[in-house]
């Protein structure tokens, strides 16, 4: 076999090898990294350039690329549990093999960094939210009473409730949005649909974060809410919500809906509502109001 032969096959084996580049997205990310010697980098805007330099020549050779969330904090927290040198990087690149296949991601697709940032920390928040949600639930632990988890239960009534919720909409692509506020702050899930008049399609991580978000709410009894935006073509879109009780869920009022949609959060102050959106009273979830708290 030839020397060319041999660097053909390795071209080609090198299209075929996935790849992981831990992204430092911010400014201050960047300058806590800036202490290690063997990171060579002088200023955030170069770096991101040369990122997206390889990202798109990555991707030109036939190259798959993940991106990474990378945070230094993490990062020497993780090399003082493996005892390794946080100036060396060899320790980065172990680093960054561990948060492709633990912590938030995101395919290369071609976009422009300035694009996928945004993106990978909206992933980010949504991975967090999610982690801590479920770590309240499971803290409740099991009902003294009859030794059911309640947050199991809580999860198995919010799954059910969004199931009613869907089916009760209006044709069209649906937008949720579910906030739970407490200590220390409110946590927030957002769930898409897109229906194209024969099924829905929906991203399942997107709805078992958006059902887990919800459980933490009725089981714990937080303040919180929920509202749908339903848009289909020709229509003007539909937006209506309940408010968050222990038992489930409680409707708003149209007027309540359009206050919500129409005051600005920070001043208080009147917004001029949308055109072409209907502030309205939702549909009936078909259900009768069960007893407060726990179920037996």
């Amino acid at each position: 076999m030839t020397d060319t032969d041999n660097r053909t096959m390795r071209r080609v084996l090198h299209r075929e090898i996935a790849g992981t580049i831990g992204l430092l997205t911010d400014e201050h990310d960047f300058r806590a990294m800036r202490r290690y010697r063997t990171f060579t980098f002088a200023d955030h805007e170069t770096y991101l350039k040369q990122v997206e330099s390889l990202l798109r020549t990555r991707a030109l050779q036939g190259s798959h690329t993940t991106v990474a969330l990378f945070d230094p904090e993490e990062y020497a927290e993780f090399c003082t549990q493996k005892g390794l040198d946080p100036d060396n990087p060899s320790s980065r690149t172990r680093f960054t093999a561990q948060i492709a296949a633990t912590g938030p991601t995101l395919p290369y697709d071609g976009r422009p960094l300035a694009d996928l940032v945004p993106a990978l920390v909206d992933e980010a928040v949504r991975r967090a939210t999610w982690e801590y949600a479920t770590a309240l639930l499971a803290r409740l632990g099991a009902c003294t009473s009859c030794g059911e988890d309640l947050g199991r239960a809580a999860f198995t009534r919010a799954a059910g409730l969004l199931v009613r919720i869907l089916d009760t909409a209006p044709p069209g692509n649906r937008h949720l949005v579910c906030s739970v506020t407490g200590p220390p702050e409110t946590l927030i899930a957002a769930l898409h649909i897109a229906d194209d008049g024969a099924a829905l399609e929906l991203d399942e991580t997107e709805a078992l974060e958006f059902t887990t978000v919800l459980a933490l709410g009725l089981a714990t009894e937080s303040p919180g809410g929920l509202v749908i935006r339903a848009s289909a073509p020709d229509t003007p879109d539909r937006v209506y919500g309940w408010r968050m009780r222990a038992y489930g869920l409680e409707p708003l009022t149209a007027g309540e809906v359009f206050d919500a949609y129409c005051t600005d959060v920070e001043s208080g102050d009147l917004i001029s509502p949308e055109s072409n959106v209907d502030y309205c009273a939702p549909p009936d979830l078909g259900e009768e109001k069960p007893a407060q708290g726990h179920q037996h």
